[in-house]
């Protein structure tokens, strides 16, 4: 088989076509290759090359230029704390940073200096002891933050691409032309899933900053500029975390407008859709279809496409061997080598965490993360992604998490959206408590402030971190608790009374 190299998928594709734009600017395959060579000498001394960086066309040429030179990449989020940055800088022994916010590099005082710029960017270096890392690792993906201090995953080339290769098969029917990167490019989703199976078709990427999409930092998101951007650039396809698809396809409800007829296909991952979400996106012209994917696997690992579509996950795709193992999805990969810092990754099946079931087509159902199974104190098995999904569903509901391990009934946390008054709030309980079995039905709610990363109750991309919301309103929980067995006993004995 021969070795794979960027140059030679540049060198198929049409010389006229632009293959990254951002505003006025495009970049055509011959530019690009001859950047990706022009790298090559001021990556030799490099190991481990970190890139702090906002969306544009350098940060994919920097990708690509860091893998034809054989060194390891380590993207890094924005939306990472000093701390995670310090961690992950120092877990990887990275003794190269490109950057836009050098300040941030130079602030955590491990010892970089800057050494000049390339495209807008600065290059930061330092002297370092390597660290070991698997044979073979190509990048390095830090979780997006569900904890201070989270594991660098080591992948492969080979398993990333065959990752894009498999997205961008299963996609190739649609007639996609044009890819709009909406999550930042240091998300394994949008960077593997999205720019690299683009590229590798000759599908022209669209690269503006993350500002101009909308992006708000860890404030929130405007997707009115979203829409404004999908429609502008003309794009066919984007890949959107579930709260964007859900706070697009609103603003689209409000002002009574269809999306983009240019849009053929919207991959959205990232963590569990409801089937709700989909059909309101569906019904303002936004193509949506869920997917699923962990970091350990190279990112996507089922998707539903348009013809082979469900209320699931979808299709598991060729380039993994899934199975349920004991009710968790376990899958096969060529990508997951192993952790910074920790042994090489056996070779195998990897254990996902997450819950899940095959139907009779072998589309993949995703039932709850095994970690955050609820056992009430009747016994009974509850997945809280499942009511939350229900939840989320609805309009006046942006955030919610779902307690009561231990406890004789759920109850929920709820971050309503702006307008939702708690009438609406109870009328929707009641909405979803209809759908549910006893066992699962919410018992007590309670309106909480938003989980943001600022506060440090949810990731970079919006996902509440559950351990911390529960440890935060701990107090809050345990009184609503104590507030349910007050009116319970209430009521048993006014029971009682009316039995005397």
């Amino acid at each position: 088989m021969a070795e794979f190299s960027w140059l030679d998928v540049l060198a198929s594709h049409d010389k006229g076509a632009p293959l990254l734009v951002a505003g006025l600017r495009c970049w055509h395959s011959a530019e690009i290759a001859d950047e990706l060579r022009a790298l090559q000498p001021r990556l030799a001394d490099s190991k481990v090359v970190a890139v702090l960086a906002d969306n544009g066309p350098a940060w994919v040429m920097a990708d690509l230029g860091i893998q034809l030179a054989g060194k390891v990449h380590l993207p890094l989020p924005a939306f990472f704390t000093q701390a995670q940055l310090r961690h992950a800088l120092e877990h990887s022994a990275a003794d190269t940073v490109i950057t836009d916010t050098p300040e941030r590099i130079g602030a955590l005082d491990l010892g970089f200096c800057h050494t000049g710029r390339w495209q807008g960017l600065y290059w930061m270096r330092r002297v370092v002891p390597a660290v070991a890392l698997p044979e073979g690792t190509a990048k390095i993906s830090f979780t997006s933050g569900s904890t201070g201090a989270p594991k660098g995953v080591c992948l492969s080339r080979e398993g990333l691409l065959d990752t894009a290769t498999a997205v961008g098969e299963a996609t190739l029917t649609l007639g996609l032309d044009r890819h709009l990167a909406v999550l930042p490019l240091a998300l394994l989703l949008e960077n593997v899933a999205g720019v690299h199976a683009a590229l590798l078709r000759g599908i022209t990427v669209h690269l503006p900053p993350l500002g101009e999409m909308g992006w708000q930092g860890g404030a929130g998101f405007d997707p009115a500029r979203l829409d404004a951007v999908v429609r502008e650039s003309g794009v066919s396809s984007l890949i959107l975390v579930p709260e964007l698809l859900k706070v697009w396809s609103l603003w689209l409800s409000a002002h009574a407008r269809s999306a983009s007829a240019g849009l053929r296909f919207v991959a959205v991952g990232g963590a569990r859709v409801a089937a709700g979400l989909l059909e309101l996106a569906r019904s303002r012209g936004i193509p949506a279809y869920q997917g699923y994917g962990f970091t350990e696997a190279g990112s996507v690992v089922s998707l539903n496409v348009p013809g082979d579509d469900g209320e699931d996950a979808g299709s598991p795709l060729p380039h993994v061997q899934l199975s349920v193992r004991e009710g968790e999805v376990v899958v096969q990969a060529r990508a997951f080598l192993g952790y910074v810092g920790g042994e090489r990754a056996a070779c195998g099946a990897f254990a996902s965490g997450d819950l899940g079931h095959l139907d009779d087509r072998g589309h993949l159902h995703l039932d709850g993360r095994r970690g955050n199974l609820l056992i009430t104190a009747y016994g009974r098995n509850v997945s809280p992604e499942w009511v939350e999904s229900l939840l989320l569903a609805d309009a006046g509901v942006a955030q919610a998490v779902v307690v009561g391990d231990g406890r004789p009934q759920l109850a929920a946390l709820i971050v309503p959206s702006p307008g939702a008054d708690s009438a609406a709030l109870a009328a929707l309980i009641d909405r979803v408590n209809a759908a549910l079995p006893d066992y699962a039905r919410v018992g007590r709610w309670l309106r909480v402030p938003s989980f943001t990363l600022e506060n440090g109750l949810a990731t970079g991309n919006g996902r509440p971190v559950r351990a911390r919301v529960i440890e935060h309103h701990s107090t809050q929980i345990d009184a609503l608790y104590a507030a349910s067995s007050d009116e319970t006993q209430t009521n048993d004995k006014e029971a009682n009374d009316v039995l005397l």
